[in-house]
């Protein structure tokens, strides 16, 4: 049951690649690693996961993934980066989407879907939650969800930067505007 009150959990969820994965880029986009050998974690995101996990945060990486869904990659390949995610940072839940855009699916961000399947999991405040994210499908499903919002702006080329909660440069810069350590930068 998703809860919306003192009753419910608080959690942050983190989109994967831009914000806890390397993605690869060409002319300026951002593109999900396709292989198990090109999924690199970002060096601060063990550390700045284990501060909110300290903090009491449950942690849940919500992630679209149509690459799967294409063909370009493989459940497999996505089970052994997911693994090796859970093995590093602690994280208490994925949800993915591996729907194309074009299917109008209700998990695929920017719709709220994988935010309330883990709140309902997890019995999660989503008003007392944060959803950080480096595209503005990421801050529409987060507002959607009833979440406050940080966008991780990386400079995408062709990309437009949303009206988030606060803005970061990335996820040490995100964890620390949620523990009130960092200069929080509001629209």
């Amino acid at each position: 049951m998703v809860t919306n009150g003192p009753a419910g959990r608080r959690a942050v969820f983190l989109d994967r690649d831009g914000v806890l994965v390397v993605p690869e880029f060409r002319d300026g986009r951002s593109f999900a690693p396709t292989t198990f050998e090109d999924f690199r974690i970002y060096a601060d995101a063990p550390e700045a996961l284990g501060r909110l996990k300290e903090a009491g945060f449950l942690l849940v990486i919500v992630t679209n993934q149509p690459d799967v869904g294409r063909g370009l990659i493989s459940p497999d390949t996505i089970d052994r980066m997911h693994h090796r995610l859970k093995e590093i940072l602690p994280v208490d839940r994925i949800e993915l989407c591996t729907h194309t855009q074009r299917e109008g699916c209700a998990c695929r961000k920017p719709m709220p879907g994988m935010l309330l399947n883990a709140a309902e999991a997890l019995a999660i405040d989503l008003s007392a939650s944060i959803m950080v994210g480096d595209r503005a499908s990421d801050v529409e499903a987060g507002r959607a969800a009833g979440c406050r919002t940080i966008f991780i702006d990386l400079d995408y080329a062709n990309e437009p930067k949303p009206s988030a909660d606060w803005i970061a440069r990335s996820v040490s810069d995100a964890a620390n505007i949620i523990l009130g350590e960092g200069r929080e930068r509001e629209l």
